[in-house]
């Protein structure tokens, strides 16, 4: 279990704004990921160290941007502005996760505009609807993975988040607890409202922060 990626969303007139403007900040470029036709979504991406990426991804006017659950929290986070969505873990194997959920992991894919795809599937959407505290789990089909996409020149230091660790502990499936809680550093905030406030970056230019 390691952290693969982070989502922020944009709506889709403002995505390439945010694109070129969190690029800019940690000094990478992202690429057209494509679109995502279960979800009704699509995204840009750009590679960091550690073999992980951010991903910002906006709703599209699409059926399935209202009717899967992936689809319906990034339509709602892009019409109360946009943001950090969540952070998303990677796993070999999610049979643990589907055996405490109660239900097997969906299949994703999506075809770059170059007509590669990427697939996987992924599980605890569900749950962040309703926690936003809490990452989802995917595991990877395919042997490409975004961080490759391009040339990484920064690192995730740290996540802001606003909550508490033991109500984070106490939502996330025992299989994952510990490796998740290993994995990054945290520091915890009080806000109105539960997710991530922010995450840090060790940029080339030097410590940066997004929000």
């Amino acid at each position: 279990m390691r952290l693969d990626h982070v989502s922020y969303v944009a709506s889709h007139d403002q995505i390439s704004d945010v694109v070129q403007r969190i690029g800019s900040q940690i000094g990478t470029a992202f690429v057209d990921g494509g679109i995502h036709p279960r979800f009704g979504t699509r995204n840009f991406t750009a590679p960091l160290l550690n073999g992980q990426y951010i991903e910002v991804v906006c709703p599209l006017d699409h059926p399935a941007a209202e009717q899967t659950p992936f689809g319906k929290a990034v339509s709602r986070k892009a019409a109360e502005g946009g943001g950090w969505l969540t952070w998303v873990f990677s796993s070999d194997d999610l049979s643990p996760i589907e055996k405490e959920l109660g239900r097997e992991a969906v299949e994703g894919h999506r075809r770059r505009p170059d007509g590669t795809e990427l697939s996987w599937k992924q599980i605890g959407v569900i749950e962040l609807l309703e926690e936003p505290l809490i990452p989802f789990f995917i595991k990877w089909n395919s042997l490409e993975h975004p961080s490759t996409d391009g040339k990484a020149s920064a690192k995730i230091s740290e996540i802001v988040m606003s909550g508490s660790d033991s109500k984070l502990q106490k939502l996330l499936p025992s299989s994952v607890r510990m490796q998740i809680n290993n994995e990054i550093s945290i520091e915890w905030q009080l806000e109105d409202e539960e997710g991530i406030l922010e995450i840090a970056f060790k940029a080339t230019s030097g410590d940066v922060v997004i929000n």
